[in-house]
């Protein structure tokens, strides 16, 4: 299989689309598989109003048709809704080339949350996107229910994973500040809910891990939260072991791979009960949920770190990957099967 894969978040955003395409890729060999991939850096871009962040390209389908008769690909995933995406499935329905696509971001929330714009109009449109490809993954079995629910079909699992050995608990931790420490990693946009976090009456220190268009007004909101930025790679992995709660306060996130790290790392998850909390978390004891973020955040300090460790064990990027080419070769061997009978 030499799969390509259209997505519009690449680097240098820092997200958990651009996470998963990269460990997809790191373990394509394994799974009989090469990948490809059609990128922002592949195009002339503009930033998105109202976060400059994220960069815009600009790209026509028969441009991404010329650089797939190049890449010559036996397979198409279309990871994202953005221009590189609408491009790519255009060419696609063309040419008559089957594709995948997955579901990784609530846009229509995204969008009410930034324009006066309902989200069955949004909803309508990326049902449609989704509607002609071969098959949608998403991420948990609530998302999946959800969007059943709304119309979706063909849905597919594909769960995520995490570097167990790089964000693991540690002997030695930074000093971030007076105890407790309640940690969140995230992008710093509206939709993320980080004010929710930041405004809990909670003892000891709250640490802001991440970047984005709503910094300014955060930091300036909250003068007694640390905000460092956006980390990776051991700085990353150094903080997470060096919290005592991971708090989520995320509605609209589809997954949230940042949990499985703070997991990874010894730090129970305090979360409102919604998708990805409620799949990860669950019944596992690793986490708190509740719709009073407080109290989750306060009940979640008296969890083992041993039982958070054992949680986000059950989840590798090798696993994942192979849930991912699996789901792949499922949708192309159904069009084989129709044309069989």
């Amino acid at each position: 299989m030499r799969l390509l894969i259209a997505t519009d978040a690449w680097h240098p955003q820092i997200n958990g689309v651009v996470r998963s395409l990269e460990q997809m890729a790191a373990h394509a060999g394994q799974n009989g598989a090469e990948t490809c991939f059609i990128t922002p850096q592949d195009f002339a871009s503009f930033p998105m109003p109202t976060y400059p962040e994220i960069r815009l390209s600009l790209t026509l389908p028969r441009m991404i048709g010329r650089m797939m008769e190049r890449m010559a690909p036996s397979h198409v995933h279309i990871a994202t809704e953005g221009p590189i995406g609408f491009a790519t499935r255009r060419h696609c329905r063309a040419r008559g080339i089957p594709f995948t696509t997955s579901y990784h971001t609530r846009f229509p929330e995204y969008v009410a949350a930034r324009a006066p714009i309902p989200e069955e109009w949004t909803y309508r449109l990326i049902r449609r996107f989704h509607g002609s490809g071969l098959g949608m993954m998403v991420s948990t079995p609530s998302l999946a229910r959800e969007l059943a629910g709304r119309g979706f079909q063909r849905i597919m699992p594909w769960s995520r994973g995490v570097d167990t050995n790089r964000f693991r608990p540690r002997d030695t931790r930074l000093t971030l500040g007076n105890g407790p420490i309640f940690l969140t990693v995230s992008r710093l946009a509206v939709e993320k809910n980080i004010a929710a976090f930041l405004a809990l009456d909670l003892p000891g220190t709250k640490v802001v891990v991440g970047d984005g268009p709503a910094r300014r007004d955060l930091e300036a909101r909250f003068p007694d939260a640390i905000f460092l930025g956006a980390l990776s790679g051991e700085a990353l992995a150094q903080v997470y072991a060096s919290a005592d709660v991971f708090v989520f306060p995320s509605l609209t996130d589809t997954f949230g791979i940042v949990m499985l790290e703070a997991l990874a790392s010894g730090l129970p998850v305090a979360a409102y009960p919604v998708t990805g909390p409620r799949d990860i978390v669950g019944e596992t004891g690793c986490g708190m949920l509740d719709w009073d973020l407080r109290l989750a955040a306060l009940a979640a300090l008296s969890i083992p770190r041993e039982t958070c460790r054992a949680a986000a064990e059950t989840y590798t990027w090798e696993a994942s990957a192979r849930q991912f080419f699996g789901n792949i070769r499922q949708a192309h061997g159904a069009i084989g099967s129709a044309v069989a009978a």
